[in-house]
């Protein structure tokens, strides 16, 4: 059976080629009811838009691609450069993704596609990487799950990160409950810390989730309070975000929390920050704490007490995987949970 072809997706939707091509490549230019039709039919006929049809179908192209929103911390240059140290200080979490699969990608001999922007919407996103790639990383919700399962039909898909939203697909995550229920238990246990703050991510955030979910089986362990939701949600989890998520809990009435955990390690640096223009001590008054391990985390002051996930190595795996899939089309799936570890530092009462 033939590939769908553009002529097939504009006779289904009753449209002109010229619009089927439009709502891939500038797909603000077509009406939302034009756009989502076309997008139906494709859907519905397996149709894969594609730079080069003679490539995607034999899958020469040399090139592996990688699906991701842009995370970039507003505030993260300028104050890495504040810290004397902008190169390491300024890596983040897809930074790290990107140099790990650029490193397997290369020691493998493919380049590596980054399409690292939402604007257009997915629609343009899978046009932009999928036709000019022979298999990609997706990061977990950068594209719809039914938009996935046409694609991979065609060329071999990597999931990263949250859950396996798609039971045929290679899948790479780490252990986010597993970390941040050891780093809850530590404060919990070593520290004697009672009064634990929460702050999360957006409940759409499959990562953020899992790490609340570990910081709850904690509490329930202790015998404290399990709460229903964190304390605080942060959408874009920034370091301005975590500065207002501290002082938010600093303000509310009551007692103020013994220990604030953050989802990630960008919110807990913004959260030092604010305390500190609080005249707050870390950690003989609160300890604070993180998740992910980024550079910046060892380097501020004081030194933040985080779960390290192996970033880099997520990076890898899947292309790793990717590669797998390309030599063994037939192989089973794979699902892989990367282990994490606690580093205890000065922002809880370590140090060190």
């Amino acid at each position: 059976m033939s590939a769908p072809t553009v002529y097939d997706v504009a006779e289904r939707s009753d449209v002109s080629i010229a619009t089927v091509s439009r709502v891939y490549r500038n797909p603000g230019s077509v009406r939302a009811q034009t756009r989502e039709r076309v997008l139906e039919a494709a859907r519905a006929l397996g149709y894969v838009p594609s730079g080069s049809a003679r490539g995607l179908a034999s899958r020469t192209t040399g090139v592996l691609g990688l699906c991701f929103p842009d995370y970039a911390d507003p505030d993260a240059e300028a104050d890495a450069e504040a810290e004397g140290d902008a190169d390491d200080a300024v890596m983040l979490y897809s930074d790290q993704i990107i140099r790990g699969m650029e490193r397997a990608a290369r020691r493998h001999g493919y380049a590596l596609l980054i399409s690292a922007s939402l604007e257009g919407g997915p629609e343009s996103l899978v046009a932009k990487v999928a036709g000019r790639v022979d298999g990609f990383a997706v990061l977990a919700q950068t594209v719809p799950t039914e938009d996935l399962e046409v694609i991979s039909n065609r060329l071999p898909i990597v999931m990263l990160a949250g859950p396996r939203e798609i039971d045929h697909l290679d899948h790479v995550v780490v252990a986010n409950a597993d970390g941040e229920r050891a780093l809850a238990r530590h404060l919990i246990e070593d520290h004697g810390l009672r009064r634990l703050a929460f702050v999360g991510g957006d409940a759409d955030s499959p990562d953020a989730e899992a790490r609340f979910s570990g910081f709850r089986e904690a509490c329930r362990e202790a015998g404290l309070p399990v709460p229903d939701a964190p304390d605080l949600r942060a959408g874009m989890m920034t370091r301005a975000e975590g500065a207002r998520a501290a002082e938010q809990l600093l303000d509310r009435p009551g007692d103020r929390p013994e220990a604030m955990l953050f989802a990630n390690d960008q919110m807990a640096v913004g959260a030092l920050r604010a305390l500190d223009g609080r005249g707050v001590r870390v950690p003989e008054d609160i300890a604070v704490t993180g998740f992910d391990g980024i550079p910046l985390s060892r380097i501020v002051q004081p030194a933040l007490t985080t779960v390290r996930q192996p970033i880099r190595q997520l990076g890898e795996q899947a292309v790793e995987l990717l590669v797998q899939r390309l030599g063994d089309s037939e192989r089973a799936p794979v699902s892989l949970m990367l282990p994490v570890s606690v580093v205890r530092r000065a922002s809880c009462g370590c140090g060190g």
